[in-house]
């Protein structure tokens, strides 16, 4: 990969999905910081005591810091909440630029529970979530990006054979130590959207939309904090979440997005192979 300039992001329309906390939240915020318009979505509105985070804490950061933003309550698995999202986008900014499809179903039992315990719903939502949301907010913002000269769709994935370029794909691990990584729903999920991304990109980019996974790691989110300590393990190689989101902000701002369109990457990988800092540097490109 060799770096590419770094357009100016400023009035960009951005919409975030799963905004009030980890790689969403922090995102956002640096989107923000290079003069973004932020359309943040979650379910949490207000303080719940099982998870961090709000969307309304996500807004007065980025109020605080002077970005134009709005916020809106989305259930992704709803998809009348989904076309909500994008009109109020549409209504408040006039368009949209960059989608981020962030938001997994990670919360609660689903995440521990083991094939024979998955119930149908359980899986179901899953998808719901991680793969029938992306691609509806995908049509929904097609129209729309095209109309002003092209966009960005950013996919956050999850670790995939293809993301290590390896020829075969690789043995999947059960566990690391204590904590289970056998979670069938949702790698079965993300492993989905990948491909949808790959194999939508050639349509989209005749419509000068790039479409691009990026795998962020391990990530020290919240959820992986309170994961971890539960289990008891060594946090050591959790990535900061800094990483994944100073990539979506490279993805969203290169000057040649279609050299990227239709692959997955790993955010620590080509952070260190592009020679990105994980500042905010300002725009390179006008």
């Amino acid at each position: 990969m060799r770096r590419q300039d770094e357009l100016d992001l400023t009035g960009k329309v951005v919409i975030i999905t799963g905004a009030s906390r980890g790689v969403g939240r922090q995102a956002a915020q640096a989107f923000a910081r290079r003069g973004a318009n932020l359309v943040l979505a979650a379910r949490t509105v207000e303080p719940d005591r099982s998870l961090p985070g709000t969307l309304n804490e996500t807004l007065r950061d980025l109020e605080n810091l002077g970005a134009s933003a709005i916020a809106v309550q989305t259930d992704l698995a709803d998809e009348a909440d989904l076309g909500r999202l994008v009109d109020a986008a549409v209504e408040r900014f006039g368009g949209v630029d960059v989608l981020v499809n962030n938001a997994a179903a990670t919360a609660g039992e689903i995440w521990s529970k083991r094939f024979l315990e998955l119930t149908r719903d359980d899986w179901l939502y899953q998808f719901a979530v991680n793969v029938h949301a992306p691609f509806t907010l995908m049509q929904l913002v097609t129209p729309i990006m095209e109309s002003r000269g092209g966009g960005r769709i950013l996919n956050l994935s999850t670790g995939s054979g293809e993301v290590f370029r390896q020829p075969e794909e690789l043995p999947k691990l059960e566990n690391i130590g204590e904590f289970s990584l056998a979670v069938p729903g949702y790698y079965s999920s993300k492993r989905a959207l990948d491909r949808l991304g790959n194999v939508l990109a050639p349509e989209l980019a005749r419509r000068r939309i790039a479409v691009i996974g990026l795998h962020p790691g391990l990530v020290a989110t919240e959820l992986v904090a309170i994961r971890v300590r539960e289990a008891g393990l060594d946090d050591s190689v959790a990535v900061p979440m800094a990483v994944p989101a100073r990539m979506l902000t490279y993805f969203a701002s290169c000057a040649d997005p279609m050299e990227y369109t239709g692959r997955l990457f790993w955010a620590e990988r080509e952070l260190a192979e592009l020679g990105l800092d994980l500042g905010d540097r300002p725009a390179v490109t006008t």
